[in-house]
């Protein structure tokens, strides 16, 4: 499939979102329930293949859990990313922490990982896609800012917050623009260009998001750009983003969806 360049990204900026919207989580996780999706009737079954989920800024593996487990009951192998809290500089994330779960899963199942990003875990993983494209099959972000951070200001202010403890805690061990636009380290040169052909693409995002501006987290490629009714943090509870899902690992699209 081909691919298109991203745009080039922008430095941060706080943009106002209706994040009193994000309290309709609880609705999605009720659904979800009594979704046949949820119990594997009407999707695709999986192959095997491992799948390792990435959490989101401030976020571990442990709200994933029922991510995950559904990934398991339809035939997937699904590992925690391993990177724990995700408050840290991404480049080191990523070279320390989940280059190191992704070879054991490639190691474990011996063929291409699948890689599934919610928020800014997204955007670690479509840069390990970058940079790994012999151990990446495909990669597939939910709510990622791939275009920049143009977030709530609330979520802004945190995420300086972040930077400065990292800054605090590394010194010169990381570049003085770490957890900035402007950085100049491997993580956001990856970001830069378009993944390698080999790797099978998926942007998520809704339009409802209270957390990202919708548009970053947009390729610019409607072929691989996908629209769905879901809160920011509810795109992990949410079945039609779990039927959009079990499409995509399988290499397809969901029925309505195909590309005209």
């Amino acid at each position: 499939m081909g691919t298109r360049h991203v745009a080039v990204r922008r430095d941060s900026e706080a943009v106002p979102l209706p994040i009193w919207q994000e309290l309709l989580v609880g609705v999605e996780m009720v659904y979800l329930r009594v979704s046949p999706v949820y119990w594997g009737y009407g999707i695709p079954r999986g192959d095997g293949a491992a799948v390792v989920v990435i959490p989101g800024f401030l976020g571990t593996d442990l709200y994933l859990a029922e991510f995950r487990a559904w990934l398991n009951r339809i035939g997937y192998h699904s590992y925690f990313s391993g990177i724990g809290l995700n408050a840290e500089c991404p480049n080191l994330l990523l070279q320390q922490r989940l280059r190191t779960t992704i070879e054991k899963a490639y190691k474990a199942t011996n063929r291409k990982v699948h890689l599934i990003g919610h928020s800014l875990g997204g955007v670690i993983g479509r840069a390990a896609a970058s940079q790994m494209p012999d151990r990446i099959a495909s990669i597939i972000t939910m709510g990622s800012p791939i275009r920049g951070l143009s977030v709530h200001p609330t979520v802004l202010a945190a995420a300086n917050l972040v930077r400065s403890q990292i800054l605090a805690r590394h010194g010169r061990g990381v570049l003085p623009d770490c957890y900035t636009g402007k950085c100049t380290c491997s993580f956001l040169e990856s970001l830069a260009g378009k993944l390698p052909k080999g790797v099978f693409q998926t942007a998520i995002y809704t339009k409802m998001d209270g957390i990202v501006d919708w548009r970053v987290c947009q390729t610019g490629n409607p072929k691989i750009d996908f629209e769905v009714s879901a809160t920011h943090i509810g795109m992990v509870f949410n079945s039609n983003v779990y039927s959009l899902v079990a499409h995509r690992l399988a290499g397809a699209w969901p029925p309505g969806w195909e590309p005209k």
